[in-house]
Parts: C-alpha cells; sequence; structure tokens
C-alpha cells in the first residue's frame, strides 16, 4: 500500500473543517484529525507566533495532487504549508480501509464504513 499523510495548517477551525469534510466527501483522503496548535514562523522578516489549527490528512500517494489542489482552493493563506510523509508501516486491514475510501469511486458503506 501507498500509503501518506498530508498535513496542512489554517488560522480558523471552521475552515479546517471545511478542508476536512470537502476532502472527506470527495474521497480524496479516508480520514482528517485536526487539532489546536500553536505556531512560530518567520514571515515577512520577522518571526511570528499565532494560534492555527493543524490537519493530518489520510491518504493514498496517487491521491496527493488532488488533495493539494483542494487545499489551495479553499485555503485563505497566502502560502499554505501542504506537504506529505510516507506511511512505512500500517496495519493491512487498515491499509485497505484507506484505499477503499479513496478510490476514484464512491466507496460503498460495506468498504468504506469506519476507521480514524
Amino acid at each position: 500500500m501507498n500509503l501518506i499523510l498530508v498535513f496542512t495548517t489554517t488560522a480558523s477551525l471552521d475552515l479546517a473543517r471545511r478542508i476536512a469534510r470537502t476532502l472527506v466527501e470527495r474521497h480524496l483522503v479516508a480520514c482528517a484529525h485536526i487539532s489546536e496548535i500553536k505556531s512560530y514562523y518567520t514571515w515577512d522578516g520577522a518571526v511570528q507566533n499565532d494560534s492555527e489549527f493543524s490537519l493530518m490528512l489520510k491518504t493514498t500517494e496517487p491521491q496527493y495532487q488532488a488533495v493539494e489542489t483542494a487545499i489551495r482552493a479553499l485555503h485563505t493563506y497566502e502560502l499554505p504549508a501542504i506537504h506529505a510523509v510516507p506511511v512505512s508501516q500500517a496495519s493491512l486491514p487498515y491499509a485497505q480501509w484507506v484505499q477503499s475510501c479513496c478510490d476514484a469511486s464512491p466507496p460503498t458503506p460495506a468498504t468504506c464504513r469506519d476507521g480514524t
């Protein structure tokens, strides 16, 4: 299986929820986790710090470009952080569930029923 985790951050919980729901509804990701975080970063030559919301999106490598495109279309940041890391190990049933949820065609209730 070629599972990946895609990460991005948003300034608001509402936007994080909108991105998560949209990507799950479009079958681009199997699951989205949202966490509140405190970010420190350099922008416009100065160190910034803000409260943000981090999204961890569970998907497959073939879906990455569509996931990135959807995030860019929905995002409000000038330069959103969007990056992916490969999942080197995963239980087979879970990996199959992610794969079934991220297939091009909408999953059937029997194949994409639950999981996180």
